[in-house]
């Protein structure tokens, strides 16, 4: 198991130090960048857009502002790969927006979306943190866990959710607050 997690911090080492390289211009380092997070970020992007044409234009984008705002990323505040994921997530519900095709299901296509495949919190954190997520999210109740995911891992918007479950948009904003809330709590982040 040892040898797991040195791979694990070995591989984030070697992205931090791309991440770096390309914050300094070096153009080899993206491509460096590229072939070590790009399956992961279409992944992300592919669970917003499903359209795969569509998404691999929106992973080309994300490069393209990651060589931009490379500068900007602050390893104190997170892996790398999570804010690589970030810009992929938040570029994806962008063109989404921008095209005005949201896919959307009725109640029992979320519920499919949110228990078909594995939640992409397990797919963004590193190994240590992904299950304290985990089991952090697995305390919080059904529809907390639930609208946390889809919201923020499927790309819908709290007036989406609250049309599709068909509950008050306060309803909604309240079940994401406290669910975030508890995740905080949970994770030792409101600590001082």
């Amino acid at each position: 198991m040892a040898s797991g997690t040195d791979n694990i911090v070995e591989r984030r080492r070697a992205l931090l130090h791309a991440m770096d390289r390309v914050s300094s211009g070096d153009r080899d380092a993206l491509q460096d960048v590229y072939q070590r997070t790009s399956a992961k970020l279409l992944g992300v992007i592919l669970r917003i857009v499903p359209d795969r044409e569509q998404a691999e234009d929106v992973l080309q984008e994300v490069y393209f502002k990651v060589w931009r705002r490379a500068g900007r990323y602050d390893p104190e505040k997170g892996s790398p790969i999570s804010w690589l994921a970030t810009i992929a997530r938040n570029s994806a519900i962008d063109e989404v927006r921008r095209s005005g095709r949201i896919e959307t299901a009725g109640n029992s296509g979320i519920a499919e979306i949110a228990d078909s495949s594995a939640p992409a919190d397990e797919m963004l954190c590193q190994s240590e943190e992904h299950e304290a997520v985990r089991r952090c999210m697995e305390t919080l109740e059904q529809n907390q866990r639930k609208s946390i995911r889809l919201a923020f891992f499927g790309g819908f918007s709290h007036s989406q959710l609250a049309e599709h479950v068909g509950v008050p948009l306060g309803t909604m904003k309240s079940w994401i607050r406290r669910g975030l809330v508890s995740l905080k709590g949970c994770l030792g982040h409101d600590r001082p």
